[in-house]
């Protein structure tokens, strides 16, 4: 199979080599709900929709929950770049963003884990495969 190939059925790459960052949160069962709809109002609108950004800096962004792990949460972005990465790290924009998260989730947040510092950031996406519907 050639690096990318696609059909109408599915479309597949491969070789891209795209900085994967991994978060996983824990929250009270009773509000994880409540803390994925202020995320994604917060967090992943705030870094999609930056002034000053020419695109959305981050290609996709998912949310993986684990029903054996009640109130944990994952979030998976893959970056365009490590650059793009940095530039929506930036102390002071991580600093806006948080606190007005912490105004309208007003329940405990620990972050258990971020797989991607353990490894010095060199997760990467390899390869994607995506069935194609309709």
């Amino acid at each position: 199979m050639n690096p990318s190939d696609s059909d109408d059925r599915y479309h597949y790459s491969s070789h891209e080599r795209l900085p994967v960052e991994v978060l996983v949160f824990k929250v009270d069962p009773e509000h994880v709900g409540e803390f994925l709809e202020v995320d994604h109002k917060i967090w992943t609108l705030g870094e999609a929709l930056l002034p000053g950004f020419e695109r959305i800096p981050f290609l996709a962004k998912e949310v993986w929950l684990d029903d054996t792990k009640p109130g944990e949460v994952t979030l998976v972005f893959v970056w365009e770049s490590l650059d793009a990465w940095d530039r929506v790290a930036d102390a002071e924009i991580q600093h806006r963003l948080q606190s007005a998260f912490d105004a309208e989730f007003a329940h405990p947040v620990e972050l258990i884990a971020a797989h991607h510092e353990d490894s010095n950031r060199a997760i990467s996406r390899f390869s994607r495969f995506e069935r194609r519907d309709g």
